[in-house]
């Protein structure tokens, strides 16, 4: 029976799958969650640079700011950017009892990152970055002392991007929650058409955020009753053991 529902979750399904990004038993949530915040954050710190120049250095032109920038953002400051934020995930995990491995709610990743000390640590990397780049030339000693002087404010506005951006996740998974609710509703109605649109919005936001658990169980199971009717005819008449089964592959 469980490889009938298999056939029939993929047979004839065209659309784009939740399945593309739902499928961590080939990856290691945690290691899936790791990687999505490390790229995450690893653009809000850039991006916080990028504003914070612009506001420290009011008098010099775009052009010059992004030829400041590209000198403090080399590949070698990204990838010391890259580690820092993964030494941080895993040490403010030691401290906050995140004993797992993976997170469950965004509450315990802002946690783990503001013990992990990783707005220290980048800090100490943007001093290091602006030393190297006077001393290499590419910055001019006037400028260097305004990079300094301003270092409060471009720590502050990384800081509240990344407070920002862990704001903006836990918002897109209250909306998730709220469409899975949706979905569910429209289940119970029979009404396809406003289930496909919930469930296009549970795809689109899913993308955007960290992977949790049980968000991923929950969106399995939507996807999983979805293509069951979908490719039923829209016949909604499933038995209980085919609802049953499609929880079970959800886990």
């Amino acid at each position: 029976m469980i490889n009938e529902l298999v056939n029939k979750l993929e047979e004839n399904n065209k659309e784009v799958s939740l399945n593309n990004f739902l499928n961590i038993q080939e990856l290691n949530l945690e290691e899936k969650q790791n990687n999505f915040l490390s790229s995450k954050l690893g653009q809000v710190i850039n991006g916080g640079i990028n504003i914070a120049l612009k506001a420290v250095l009011p008098d010099v032109i775009e052009d010059e700011i992004i030829s400041i920038k590209d000198s403090l953002i080399t590949e070698g400051f990204n990838a010391a950017v890259d580690t820092a934020i993964k030494e941080a995930i895993n040490f403010g995990k030691s401290i906050t009892g995140v004993i797992t491995g993976s997170f469950e709610n965004v509450s315990q990743i802002k946690n783990a990152i503001e013990k992990g000390g990783l707005v220290d640590t980048v800090s100490g990397l943007i001093d290091s970055g602006i030393n190297w780049a006077n001393k290499q030339g590419y910055i001019s000693n006037e400028i260097t002392g305004l990079i300094k002087a301003g270092k409060k404010t471009i720590m502050g506005t990384i800081e509240k991007s990344i407070d920002n951006t862990l704001t903006s996740q836990a918002e897109s998974i209250e909306k998730i929650s709220s469409y899975i609710e949706k979905w569910q509703e429209y289940f119970k109605k029979e009404d396809f058409n406003s289930m496909t649109y919930q469930y296009n919005k549970i795809k689109e936001n899913l993308e955007k955020i960290v992977p949790l658990e049980e968000v991923i169980n929950k969106a399995r199971v939507v996807e999983n009753l979805h293509e069951l009717v979908k490719n039923n005819g829209k016949n909604f008449h499933l038995t209980q053991q085919e609802k049953e089964l499609a929880e079970m592959l959800a886990k």
